[in-house]
C-alpha cells in the first residue's frame, strides 16, 4: 500500500533547474533509500515532502490523497545539518520539541526517559546540548525526529560522524521501526548502508530520476557475467581452456585452493563454464558476482553525466 508518492514534480531556483518531472513512490513499512550525487535535487525533494517549500509544477500524495498541511504531525525528519539550541539544557529542549509535534509533556517526558535510558544518555538530561559531543547531539536529534512515532520518516546522513558502534546502534533502531510499521526515507552517500537497510531505491542525477526498484533486483540487472571460482588443479592448463571463451580478471595461487575469477565471453553460461573447467580442474566452489550498490552507482551516474 502506497503511503507517500510524487508525481512529476520539478523545482527550479533562479536560473537552477533542482527538479525536473521527478515522480517516486513509497509504499507502507518500506525503507526507501533516495540517492544521487551532491547537488542531484535530493535535498529539494525532501524540503518539498517537509512542506519547507512548494514545488513548481506535479503533485505530492500523501495516505492515498494530496498533502494536507497538517501531514506535517505526520513526518519525522532528521535533516543533515542537525539544529538543536546549543545553549538550552538537552531534557527541556527535547521534551519542547515534542510538544510541538503534538505531545503532551507528560507523555512526551515518559517516552523521552526510555530512550534516553536505550540510548545510554539519561546522565546528560540536565546538561546543555554544547556540552554533548557530536555524535550523542545526534543521538539526542534522532529520538526527537522519531517519538512523535510518526507514519513517515525521512533521515538525511543518518549515520554522519558516528562511530562504528554507534552507526549500528542506529541501523538497528531504524530497522526496528521498520518492522514496527513505519515508512522510511533514507537518504545518504554510503552505499554498504543503501544494500543493508534499503528495500527500495530511486536514483536522482542533474535534477532528474535515472533509476528506480527494488534494491536486490538493482544489483542484479547490473551484474555482468562475473564469477569468483576456487579450485585445485593447474592453472596452465585451466589457462588453455579458457582462452577466446573466458577473460580472467584475477588469478590467486596463495592458500589452500586456487582462486580466480573469470568473465563470460561470446554468450557463454554458468553450465557452459563448469562444463569447460571440470575437464582440467576439480571445482571447490563457484560464485557470481553481484555489483555492489556503490558499482551500481558510480556506473550509473557516469552514464548519465
Amino acid at each position: 500500500m502506497e503511503l507517500f508518492s510524487a508525481k512529476e514534480v520539478s523545482k527550479t531556483y533562479a536560473n537552477h533547474q533542482a527538479l525536473s518531472g521527478v515522480s517516486i513512490s513509497v509504499n507502507q513499512g518500506q525503507v526507501f533509500g533516495l540517492l544521487g550525487p551532491n547537488g542531484a535535487g535530493k535535498t529539494t525533494l525532501i524540503r518539498i515532502i517537509n512542506q519547507i517549500t512548494a514545488p513548481d509544477s506535479g503533485q505530492i500524495f500523501f495516505d492515498g490523497r494530496p498533502m494536507k498541511a497538517d501531514d506535517i504531525y505526520q513526518i519525522g525528519y532528521l535533516p543533515e545539518e542537525r539544529g538543536l539550541y546549543k545553549k538550552m539544557k538537552v531534557g527541556e529542549q527535547a521534551i519542547y520539541l515534542a510538544q510541538l509535534k503534538g505531545l503532551s509533556r507528560r507523555d512526551a517526558l515518559r517516552e523521552l526517559k526510555i530512550w534516553f535510558e536505550k540510548f545510554e544518555i539519561i546522565n546528560w538530561w540536565d546538561k546543555k546540548v554544547m556540552e554533548l559531543s557530536k555524535g550523542m547531539q545526534q543521538k539526542v536529534q534522532f529520538i526527537c525526529t522519531v517519538l512523535h512515532r510518526p507514519k513517515l520518516l525521512i533521515f538525511d546522513e543518518p549515520f554522519s560522524g558516528f562511530d562504528p558502534i554507534n552507526a549500528e546502534l542506529l541501523k538497528q533502531e531504524i530497522l526496528q521501526l521498520k518492522k514496527e510499521g513505519a515508512t522510511i526515507i533514507f537518504s545518504t552517500h554510503n552505499m554498504e548502508s543503501v544494500e543493508q537497510l534499503c528495500d527500495h531505491i530511486a536514483l536522482i542525477n542533474n535534477s532528474k530520476k535515472i533509476l528506480d526498484g527494488p534494491t536486490q533486483q538493482i544489483r542484479e540487472t547490473y551484474k555482468s557475467n562475473i564469477f569468483d571460482i576456487s579450485y585445485n588443479g593447474d592453472f596452465g592448463r585451466l589457462d588453455h581452456a579458457l582462452t577466446g571463451k573466458y577473460r580472467i580478471l584475477s588469478h590467486d595461487e596463495a592458500g589452500k585452493n586456487n582462486n580466480l575469477q573469470i568473465q563470460f565471453l561470446n554468450g557463454n553460461n554458468s553450465n557452459q563454464m563448469l562444463k569447460d573447467l571440470i575437464e582440467y580442474v576439480e571445482i571447490v566452489s563457484f560464485n557470481e558476482v553481484i555489483p555492489s550498490m556503490n558499482e551500481v552507482f558510480i556506473k550509473v551516474v557516469k552514464q548519465n553525466s
